[in-house]
């Protein structure tokens, strides 16, 4: 029961951002869509199919400017504090926030790809991502947080390894993501120009 409600859980925070998103967003845009079309055709007997896309764009890009300013700061403080002391949306916002800003936020952790050493003895290799990097003593030996995603998957794995195991890569963290994603079949492309970095 624990492991169904854990798959539950795992499946609303993938589906849910995603497709609240596409919902408001296409709401939006039958709505403006609709009365804008019936407006100009009754008094300017003019038709501008998808108009409403273009209000909707110019609409999140203010909303995102308004964002940044000080007037919003008090409100996203006080929805914040309401959402994170209230037990099953605190799990949820809280996942979806931390999951957003590692991508995209000021504090993106995914943006510097490594090569991992999983295995020395028969040069196995793994590609992930560095999402720490003061490192962590473990017994006599510092290390640092590595998060490798899994191939065609919304999940991954925590290694905490050597920094003496690990190499910097030398493709854009964009196209290592996608190399991994995809289980290697798009994204980063290994030639002589990063040769040095896979060796």
């Amino acid at each position: 029961m624990k492991k169904l409600f854990t798959y539950f859980i795992q499946g609303l925070l993938f589906i849910a951002p995603v497709g609240i998103t596409g919902y408001i967003v296409y709401r939006i845009f039958m709505f403006t869509d609709g009365l804008l079309s019936t407006y100009l055709v009754e008094h300017f007997k003019i038709k501008t199919p998808g108009l409403g896309i273009l209000i909707i764009f110019v609409f999140l890009v203010l909303l995102g400017m308004i964002g940044e300013t000080i007037l919003a700061r008090p409100v996203k403080r006080i929805v914040n504090r309401i959402l994170t002391k209230t037990p099953f949306l605190k799990l949820i916002y809280t996942s979806i926030n931390d999951l957003f800003s590692a991508f995209i936020g000021k504090e993106r952790k995914f943006h510097r790809p490594v090569l991992v050493l999983i295995n020395k003895e028969n040069n196995l290799w793994k590609i992930g991502f560095v999402t720490h990097e003061t490192p962590i003593i473990v017994g006599d030996n510092e290390v640092v947080t590595v998060y490798c995603p899994f191939s065609y998957a919304f999940s991954g794995e925590i290694f905490f390894v050597p920094a003496s195991s690990i190499q910097p890569l030398s493709i854009p963290p964009a196209e290592a993501m996608k190399f991994i994603v995809s289980g290697g079949v798009s994204g980063a492309k290994f030639n002589s120009g990063n040769s040095k970095s896979i060796k």
